[in-house]
């Protein structure tokens, strides 16, 4: 027996025997490190990729206190899309196959309220949902959660990335305190520590191992002849590596949109942020970078402070930085969670002293590479994956996150996994769709409604 063997866990014989039945030899790397917590009562947070084994670690957890003669809601599940919810309530329905009358309940948006709410009347043991419509059912009397004693926030990070964070919030204040929750995130950014810390009870935080976890950021520097040659080795740059989003350091406002404006004529799809983009255009530009429907940002270290991408690929200094921490500062954007990340440096003969200065700081040796071959300049850049639709309302209409995905995603809408992340301002909202389904959710946006009524919606395209 080995220590990542099921046998080894405090589980109900007939889960065991029914963890085996389905093919499952050892705990995964979560499973071996949440578990033993999740058992013992303690909130967890759990940081972990897809894939990973996590809902069975946190399925066991709440099928192993669950008692099935009380048909009240004890263990509530909250997923950011209807197609997870659906994989996740599988899950449990399977690991529970063993254990006789455990209803599990799924509830999204997208279907009929209807028959949900009938559903709800016959009892159930675990809830599975979507954040917008289990806070509607919640709203409307017709799902209690005053008998909850697990709550879990799964994929978390993907959640708040689509603006449920409020919503959770919400539903949590229905839910008693003497509970246990269960966050499972891919990333752990500061959104997802603060909310922990006004959820949870000091909770065990537990990180599964990837096998490339011991990734640090990659630097590179080239040295450009002059200002010509320094444009072109950019593009070179941005050609070869083909980064889905980038952040490009440059020095000044003027510079910052001289430079955007170049990378556009080249057909790059790229933004400009700097301090005489009014606040409107600010939230615009970081809404379309952050939901990856542009792929680089070129930046002055001023506009760029508390900037906060969770998956940022690479990040170019056009120029050297003015001092080594602000170096340091800027390539500390890429590489986190775990990813790989590349920091590319420009310098010309006239900046070499700052390289100088960074090698003593860094504590080692820079040396200079080629730059990419020049044919490069004769593919295209790629295109982002993700575009932004607008719509013309907000918060002050009373708009929510859960509204948009169910619009989008309800019959004959498009699949969650192709809605991206969802930032809803005072006069407007912004929803990042697949490029492939952009057409079938505009449409699908435009002859729908929302909250009643119709609400002009357009595809943001074009470079600012």
């Amino acid at each position: 027996m080995t220590d990542t063997d099921f046998t080894t866990l405090n589980l109900p014989p007939e889960l065991l025997q029914n963890v085996a039945s389905l093919g499952y030899t050892a705990m995964t790397p979560i499973q071996a490190l949440s578990l033993p917590p999740i058992l013992a009562g303690k909130d967890v947070i759990a940081q972990a990729k897809t894939g990973s084994g996590k809902t069975a670690a946190f399925a066991l957890g709440v099928l192993a206190k669950l008692d099935v003669t009380d048909f009240s809601v004890q263990a509530l599940v909250l997923c950011p899309t209807r197609e997870l919810a659906d994989q996740v309530s599988k899950a449990i329905r399977d690991l529970a196959r063993a254990i006789p009358n455990i209803k599990v309940l799924t509830l999204c948006g997208g279907l009929p309220f209807g028959p949900q709410a009938g559903s709800l009347e016959h009892g159930a043991h675990i809830v599975v949902g979507t954040p917008g419509r289990v806070e509607d059912h919640v709203r409307k009397g017709t799902l209690t959660l005053g008998a909850v004693t697990t709550l879990v926030l799964d994929e978390a990070d993907r959640m708040l990335d689509m603006g449920f964070q409020a919503t959770l919030e919400d539903i949590v204040q229905f839910i008693s305190i003497q509970r246990q929750t269960l966050l499972f995130s891919a990333t752990y950014p500061d959104e997802i520590r603060s909310m922990a810390r006004r959820i949870m009870i000091e909770p065990a935080l537990v990180t599964a191992a990837e096998a490339h976890d011991d990734a640090t950021i990659e630097q590179h520097f080239y040295c450009v002849a002059d200002e010509a040659q320094r444009l072109t080795a950019l593009r070179l740059l941005l050609l070869k590596f083909r980064p889905e989003s980038a952040v490009v350091f440059s020095n000044t406002k003027r510079e910052t949109q001289a430079l955007a404006d170049e990378l556009h004529a080249q057909r790059f799809s790229v933004l400009a942020l700097h301090g005489d983009l009014d606040q409107r255009e600010r939230d615009q530009t970081l809404v379309r970078f952050a939901n990856q429907s542009i792929s680089v940002l070129v930046a002055t270290d001023v506009a760029a402070r508390g900037l906060d991408i969770a998956a940022l690929d690479a990040v170019i200094n056009y120029q050297p930085a003015r001092d080594a921490e602000v170096h340091v500062h800027r390539i500390g954007r890429t590489g986190r969670a775990g990813d790989r990340g590349l920091a590319l440096t420009l310098y010309s003969e006239r900046e070499r002293y700052k390289i100088d200065l960074l090698e003593s700081y860094l504590a080692r040796n820079i040396e200079n590479e080629a730059l990419p071959p020049g044919r490069l300049l004769e593919k295209h850049p790629a295109k982002p994956t993700m575009v932004t639709l607008q719509i013309d309302g907000g918060k002050k209409q009373k708009l929510r996150p859960g509204d948009i995905l169910g619009a989008l995603t309800g019959d004959g809408g498009i699949a969650g996994k192709q809605v991206g992340k969802i930032d809803i301002f005072d006069q407007r909202a912004y929803v990042a769709v697949s490029r492939d389904a952009a057409k079938a959710a505009l449409r699908k946006l435009t002859e729908g409604r929302l909250k009643g009524r119709s609400f002009r919606v357009r595809r943001i395209a074009g470079h600012a």
